[in-house]
């Protein structure tokens, strides 16, 4: 009876080790699609900027940590193809945290996980005293 017991706390942990795993690639992606929105709100900046200065005008461009002068001209159409591909990566990015959420969210029912904090749909809290217990939030639980 304990090596049951045992053996039901060892599947436990794995099952709550890969649904955390899952939530930190999650987190990954997010934290990569807020990078590239900043990146793709910079690059639209500078364009901006660039196209109202004299194509002939110097500028300087950082390149892998090395500042190389150039004429706007040079450099206008590298930032707007930057900005296309930063663009297209946004929306790829989308689409993976998209499908990594749908992925947890089966891992979820799979495994029967719930999340302290997050209500299902048909549950309200009550009383007082449910609404102050449900004041854990993000713990997770496994049956």
């Amino acid at each position: 009876m304990a090596s049951e017991q045992a053996k039901e706390a060892k599947l436990n942990e794995k099952i709550i080790g890969e649904f955390q795993q899952l939530r930190n690639e999650q987190r990954n992606l997010v934290n990569n699609l807020n990078t590239l929105e900043m990146d793709l709100k910079e690059h639209k900046t500078v364009i901006e900027t660039l196209k109202t200065v004299d194509p002939e005008r110097k500028c300087f461009r950082l390149i892998g940590g090395v500042l190389a002068e150039r004429t706007v001209k040079d450099v206008l159409p590298q930032l707007i193809e930057n900005k296309d591909f930063i663009e297209k990566t946004i929306t790829r990015v989308n689409e993976d945290l998209t499908a990594k959420g749908q992925q947890i969210n089966k891992f979820k029912e799979q495994h029967n996980i719930k999340i302290r904090g997050e209500q299902m749909s048909n549950e309200t809290p009550k009383s007082e005293e449910e609404e102050k217990k449900s004041e854990n939030r993000n713990v997770l639980v496994s049956n």
